[in-house]
């Protein structure tokens, strides 16, 4: 698979230079999908973006969303008619926006789409992320139909949990991609 099908999808207001996002498209040649606002997300531009960006693949793109990336990548799957353009998504960290401080932060967000995704997914949570509670992650996995990984104590699983450039997490990837 060429680099440039790999499709980054970044949280709210976008990964750091030390996330590892950030360094696995400096060090891969993987392609971040830029928004036209990290900081006021609105689903319906960031869908038209990852819908934009799938389009643009020559051959079945990878997703790598983090965060507020996987609800888009289930909001995305939900609406778009070229699902088929996507092999597989290493979902990272989905956020419950649906909680009361993310929902007033985040408002068209909500509802958190539940569907089950067309192409193989894993989605990976840790038992301290501050924005999501590992019930609701599992809950997720299983209605998106995605390998669920508890990936222990690991908060947001970001720059900030000391990751750098998260070699278990791409080896991860590189497992999606064969398939």
């Amino acid at each position: 698979m060429k680099p440039a099908n790999v499709l980054l999808l970044p949280g709210w207001e976008n990964s750091g230079t030390k996330h590892w996002q950030t360094i696995w498209e400096q060090r891969h040649g993987y392609r971040r999908v830029e928004q036209h606002d990290w900081k006021h997300p609105l689903r319906g531009d960031w869908i038209a973006r990852l819908e934009d960006m799938v389009l643009s693949c020559d051959e079945p793109a990878v997703l790598v969303a983090h965060s507020l990336g996987c609800i888009l990548a289930a909001a995305w799957a939900a609406h778009s008619r070229n699902t088929h353009r996507v092999k597989a998504a290493l979902l990272v960290a989905a956020p419950d926006v649906e909680r009361p401080e993310l929902r007033e932060q985040l408002p068209s967000w909500t509802p958190i789409e539940l569907s089950a995704l067309p192409f193989a997914s894993v989605l990976l949570a840790s038992r301290d992320d501050p924005y999501c509670a590992l019930e609701r992650a599992k809950l997720f996995a299983h209605a998106w139909r995605a390998q669920f990984m508890d990936y222990g104590p690991c908060g947001h699983i970001n720059a900030d949990s000391g990751l750098a450039s998260w070699p278990e997490g791409h080896v991860l990837l590189q497992d999606l991609m064969k398939d």
